[in-house]
């Protein structure tokens, strides 16, 4: 085992480099192709709660939906396997951030993209249901959600925050080549985005971002890592 860690020790920094500018369009392909075409639309403000929730999605077609859930697949998937350039470099100098990293991220990768293909499937469930009797659209949304999407989505959430935990404190004590204040770029940056796009209000383009906020995230983590690169290669810890 010592011997294969050892090899980390020196980053392939081309390497990641590649994966990290292949993360950029997977990220990009993720947040217009899979989360923005389903999630462009307004809600209906005499409604409250889920029901005005999804009130946004009953003008998204079918063909949005399922092209949404391909995208969207398509894109998480390969922006999540480039993350691994991230473990690379905590790889370097910390054994165990490392593998607490890799465990976080070997679950994001298992459950990423099926979290988003059940948010798909549940907003359609939704709409099938409003054409047919709208009085049991929302009741056999939330039911489809409670038994198909909510399960797999707290389990997501326990690798999301372990990976993005592991990360910002690596990052923070040194524990890369990185400068520490890097610590800030994170899939959580995402979060910014939401808020952002909830003061724009209820505007087409702002639901539509906000939806796709870990695809932001990533978008930001790989930038930013990309272009803090050269401080990383030569050491500079400021």
């Amino acid at each position: 085992m010592k011997e294969v860690y050892d090899k980390n020790k020196d980053p392939d920094w081309a390497r990641i480099a590649h994966l990290f500018k292949i993360g950029i369009f997977a990220s990009l392909l993720a947040l217009i192709g899979g989360d923005m075409v389903l999630g462009w639309g307004t809600a209906d403000m005499s409604l409250a709660g889920m029901e005005q929730y999804f009130s946004r999605y009953l003008k998204v077609s079918d063909a949005r939906i399922f092209w949404s859930g391909v995208l969207g697949m398509i894109g998480i998937n390969v922006e999540t396997l480039c993350f691994f350039g991230v473990h690379r470099i905590i790889a370097s100098k910390s054994e165990r951030y490392a593998h607490a990293y890799r465990a976080g991220l070997i679950g994001m990768l298992a459950l990423g993209s099926f979290c988003h293909v059940m948010c798909c499937a549940t907003i359609y469930h939704y709409n099938a249901l409003y054409r047919i009797e709208p009085g049991l659209a929302m009741e056999g949304a939330m039911n489809f959600a409670k038994y198909f999407l909510f399960p797999v989505t707290a389990i997501f959430c326990v690798f999301f925050l372990i990976m993005n935990i592991v990360q910002i404190v690596a990052f923070a004590k040194g524990q890369t080549p990185y400068p520490g204040w890097c610590f800030v770029f994170t899939m959580l940056t995402g979060l910014i985005d939401i808020i952002a796009m909830r003061i724009a209000g209820n505007r087409p383009w702002a639901y539509a971002l906000s939806t796709g906020w870990l695809s932001f995230g990533s978008l930001v983590t790989f930038t930013g890592l990309l272009i803090n690169m050269p401080k990383a290669i030569r050491g500079e810890q400021r």
